[in-house]
């Protein structure tokens, strides 16, 4: 087990402008961050946003901004259609952005019948919106940096797909390990495994040049947890395409990694390293460690990653149905990890508007 580790807690201050609904939404569902320059950006389980604060001379992360990737990426409009942002990074100029993914199974209530019920946890939809990866653009503007169509020669563009799928989800379709997990559309149906229930749920994402790592939280087949690897083109304008990186010239390598039977929930670089945030693939609250995976880029196949290959750095802490890890950016020197958390304890969220939430840094 990893010893002790030094936590520096950063609060992050919203527009409390915003009013009290959105700004518990933005509070209570931060799944994805990454820090570049003096900004931070952070992804939410809802909405189509991505949310910009930039660090204060105390540390702290304030003066908030929302960005609406609807209009930059060509994203399915409407008030209920969300991303599922899972995962951020920055390179290359870029904001990367990946969606879950993933099916959806309506929760049971509490406040409905057993027969209501019964149907909602029968309810198995998919948002269109979800089979996103895509990069924006960051144009720089001051000090801070903004997410624009186009800046210089870089265009926004997201992979190709429609409302049925992906490049990448029509290519797992037939991979021996995933396929049964991906959805997609037999005879009309819509048929898969729903994140929650082990499904493909993408959560995690890394970049290094053309080479993107993305992590899954599920599926975990018999405790191995699964990292893809994508080499990713331009094809067109506004249109981001696979290019042939596996065996058989497949579109995406595989590695599986021993992570004691825990699940991707985010992923980043350094140098070589691949950092990963791994915790449950399914509803529970804990355990969540950091592991470093140690050259990773410099692999050149796929990769089977046993226990004693792998470095477990840190433990996070997580709370009873609260303070769940899910978003890591690597920060500062010496080399740390920026962890935000969904469904945030009482006591991290801070300020008379309740227009604050703490993140914790932790050394590496």
């Amino acid at each position: 087990m990893p010893g002790t580790t030094t936590v520096t807690p950063v609060l992050l201050k919203f527009d409390k402008t915003l009013g009290e609904e959105l700004l518990k939404d933005i509070r209570t569902n931060c799944s994805a961050l990454v820090v570049h320059e003096k900004n931070l950006w952070i992804g939410g389980d809802e909405g189509t946003f991505v949310d910009r604060l930039t660090r204060e001379p105390t540390g702290n992360f304030g003066q908030h901004r929302r960005f609406d990737l609807r209009p930059l990426l060509g994203l399915v409009s409407g008030d209920k259609t969300e991303v599922d942002i899972e995962g951020l990074d920055v390179d290359g100029g870029y904001l990367w952005v990946v969606g879950s993914h993933s099916l959806k199974r309506k929760k049971a209530d509490d406040k409905k019948s057993a027969a209501d019920n019964f149907t909602r946890l029968a309810d198995v939809t998919l948002d269109p919106n979800r089979l996103t990866l895509g990069r924006v653009p960051l144009k720089k503007n001051g000090s801070d940096f903004e997410p624009t169509d186009r800046a210089s020669t870089l265009t926004a563009a997201r992979l190709k797909g429609d409302a049925r799928g992906n490049l990448l989800t029509q290519a797992l379709e037939s991979d021996p390990h995933i396929g049964p997990f991906v959805p997609r559309f037999a005879n009309g149906k819509l048929v898969g495994i729903p994140s929650k229930d082990n499904g493909l749920d993408v959560e995690g994402l890394a970049a290094s040049g053309n080479r993107v790592f993305v992590g899954l939280r599920g599926p975990v087949l018999r405790g191995w947890s699964v990292v893809l690897e994508l080499l990713v083109s331009e094809a067109a304008a506004g249109v981001l395409a696979l290019q042939a990186i596996g065996p058989a010239g497949a579109p995406y390598r595989k590695h599986f990694l021993d992570l004691d039977g825990l699940g991707v929930r985010d992923l980043a670089i350094d140098g070589k390293d691949l950092y990963i945030l791994a915790g449950p693939t399914m509803d529970l609250d804990g355990p969540v460690f950091i592991y470093r995976w140690g050259k990773a880029l410099d692999h050149t196949s796929n990769a089977l990653v046993f226990g004693k290959d792998l470095e477990k750095k840190v433990t996070v802490p997580f709370g009873e149905n609260a303070d769940h890890a899910e978003g890591m950016s690597l920060v500062d020197l010496p080399l740390s990890a920026m962890v935000c958390y969904d469904s945030p304890s009482k006591d991290r969220v801070k300020g008379d508007d309740k227009d604050g939430v703490q993140v914790d840094i932790f050394r590496l």
